[in-house]
């Protein structure tokens, strides 16, 4: 094991994760127009997307990190089968769920059931779909819906706060199924949908839209939260979800549902959606 990598398991991921979170949060004018620039430059953020183009005049560097973009700079796929890209971003990896393990890289996997923290609902996915979207700090960092959904619970995982760029994903072991995440649940035409926003190294927040922050609080427990009752419903490509600084979402689908875009590789350039799986017709 590289030097790296036994730094990267000894580093205190949460505390420099709450530092992160004060720098991204303070209103100090000069450190956040630091941030802002150093990040738009080294990393090449195009503003000419965002809703606000102004980098100063944003409050705060979270606000910037979480902008929206303008109206009609992304697109659903017009196809109305088309299951839909969650996230600007690059696939770190899509394809098959072989039984109940999921590909992570370089003969690295993970199983359903630990991502979930479930075996019931990891036994749902089983010889399903996934797809693995990394955001990198340049990417549009809110996360929207693929299908429509009804929300029905939330789960709390807690864990690790590793890095979840590409050299972290190829060395640790099981790397999503142990960092602290938020699996939503969703009820769809065809069946139950999981988004799973991953937390990762100097990530300050996971929200949703119909709860606000979730991430930090850093869990010490698996806690579930229940919504079959709150009737919430979000349509396909709404926004559903952000994070305030670079990480990764998870899509599962359950097999029989639907088939991936066939252009679609490991390291591929995706966007907010563009098809990521066609439904398969039902009779």
């Amino acid at each position: 094991m590289s030097l790296l990598t036994r730094l990267t398991y000894a580093l205190p991921h949460r505390w420099l994760s709450s530092m992160a979170r004060s720098l991204a949060y303070s209103r100090h004018p000069a450190l956040s127009r630091w941030l802002i620039d150093t990040v738009t430059r080294r990393f090449g953020v195009d503003l000419e997307e965002a809703a606000n183009a102004d980098p100063r005049s944003y409050p705060t560097f979270n606000s910037f990190f979480t902008r929206g973009l303008k109206p009609g700079a992304r697109t659903p796929d017009p196809d109305p089968r088309a299951i839909l890209m969650p996230a600007d971003g690059r696939i770190s990896q899509c394809g098959p769920i072989d039984g109940d393990v999921i590909f992570q890289a370089k003969g690295r996997s993970f199983t359903t059931t630990e991502l979930l923290a479930s075996e019931d609902d990891g036994r749902t996915y089983e010889n399903g779909l996934f797809a693995t979207v990394y955001l990198s700090p340049r990417d549009y960092h809110r996360v929207h819906m693929p299908w429509q959904g009804r929300l029905v619970r939330t789960v709390h995982v807690p864990g690790r706060l590793f890095s979840v760029g590409p050299g972290a994903v190829n060395l640790v072991p099981r790397l999503f199924a142990r960092n602290e995440r938020l699996v939503c649940h969703f009820e769809t035409d065809f069946g139950p949908m999981v988004m799973v926003m991953v937390g990762a190294l100097l990530v300050s927040g996971v929200e949703t839209t119909w709860s606000g922050i979730e991430i930090p609080q850093y869990g010490d427990r698996v806690t579930t939260k229940r919504y079959e009752a709150a009737g919430i419903v979000i349509e396909r490509f709404a926004e559903m979800a952000r994070f305030n600084y670079g990480s990764t979402v998870i899509l599962l689908l359950p097999p029989g549902v639907a088939v991936l875009d066939p252009s679609l590789r490991a390291e591929s350039a995706v966007r907010l959606g563009q098809r990521l799986a066609t439904r398969i017709a039902t009779h």
